[in-house]
């Protein structure tokens, strides 16, 4: 398995890359950098790829809405470019609230889209003339327009005529959609010992369907890592940002991350989770989050402890171990997870 991180979000970017800058001398493989209503992932991932030489830089996502698929094909190619190779696209249909309220585009056919995003993406850098009927339609027809779009096809030669497009998807369909036509699958709270039942037919219908011309796909999950004795109190970290996804991230009856968490069995738990963080109160959603939960989707404990997480990573196709250590010694507990993986 290789070992990525996330950069930290909300934090100054700079101080991030630099911690990151160091771990990849410790063995650190890629960095995902995520894209809310914030900063934008582009420009950081760009500063990411001139303070390292070897990782890769990848988008933990880009939302589909927010950009149009050939300006996320430029992107990629241009952080292709400047990384010399080492740029992952990392895509997703974040939520309505978001894409209606922050960038005030339709939450409409996230999966057509996502897949038409992804076709046209491939187009753009095999420097194909672009041309495409769909929910984008390229070019515009004249009707609709000045009449004078034309196909066009990239200026530029991108370095890979090939750059990696991972998928950030939850649902039966998505799931099914990205084992079929993405490089890798980006899931969220990711129990090992539980993910063949809730994803294990969808990625299976996914793969008979998928092209012979695709390497295989990639998973990537994981969660905090902290290694010791008395370490285990370190979960509670994880407490707010799971109320805030599984409370917060959408609106009842459309919430991703409030289903998941019923389909591992915590139904009860994610409605009060939710209740409570819709009600402002956060600190008590937060203290609602299940303990096991917490235990199940992470990595800290003793040595031996985190050692047969990693294993159980592998064993549910984990191929991307991703991490975000805590404590005072990053750079230790990238090097020990990553001699774990190997």
């Amino acid at each position: 398995m290789r070992i990525a991180t996330p950069l930290a979000y909300a934090t100054d970017p700079r101080s991030g890359a630099d911690a990151v800058a160091t771990w990849e001398q410790d063995g650190l493989d890629v960095v995902w950098v995520s894209e809310a209503y914030g900063f934008d992932a582009p420009t950081i991932m760009g500063y990411l790829a001139a303070k390292t030489t070897r990782l890769q830089v990848g988008s933990a996502i880009l939302p589909i809405y927010s950009r149009t698929p050939a300006l996320l094909a430029q992107t990629a190619a241009g952080l292709d470019a400047v990384s010399g190779g080492r740029a992952i696209l990392g895509l997703g249909a974040s939520g309505p609230q978001v894409i209606e309220g922050w960038h005030g585009v339709a939450y409409d056919r996230p999966l057509t889209r996502t897949r038409e995003v992804i076709r046209i993406c491939r187009q753009v850098r095999r420097r194909e003339t672009l041309v495409n009927e769909g929910i984008y339609r390229l070019p515009l027809p004249a009707e609709e327009g000045t009449g004078l779009g034309k196909p066009l096809k990239i200026l530029t030669r991108p370095v890979r005529d090939s750059i990696p497009i991972y998928v950030a998807s939850l649902g039966d369909k998505n799931v099914r959609m990205t084992a079929e036509v993405a490089d890798g699958w980006l899931p969220f709270l990711y129990d090992p010992e539980r993910a063949a039942d809730i994803w294990g037919a969808a990625l299976a219908a996914g793969q008979r369907k998928r092209s012979a011309d695709l390497p295989p796909l990639e998973v990537v999950a994981g969660g905090p890592l902290a290694i010791g004795a008395d370490v285990t109190g370190l979960r509670d970290l994880a407490r707010p940002l799971i109320a805030l996804y599984v409370g917060g991230m959408g609106a009842k009856g459309r919430n991703f991350y409030h289903d998941l968490l019923c389909r591992y069995g915590y139904a009860a738990d994610a409605d009060r989770i939710q209740e409570l963080y819709l009600a402002g109160r956060k600190t008590e959603a937060a203290a609602a989050v299940p303990a096991e939960l917490l235990e199940r989707t992470s990595l800290i404990g003793p040595e031996s402890y985190v050692r047969d997480r990693v294993q159980a990573y592998r064993d549910a196709g984990v191929t991307i171990l991703n991490v975000t250590p805590l404590g005072p010694d990053p750079r230790r507990l990238i090097a020990t997870v990553k001699d774990m993986a190997r």
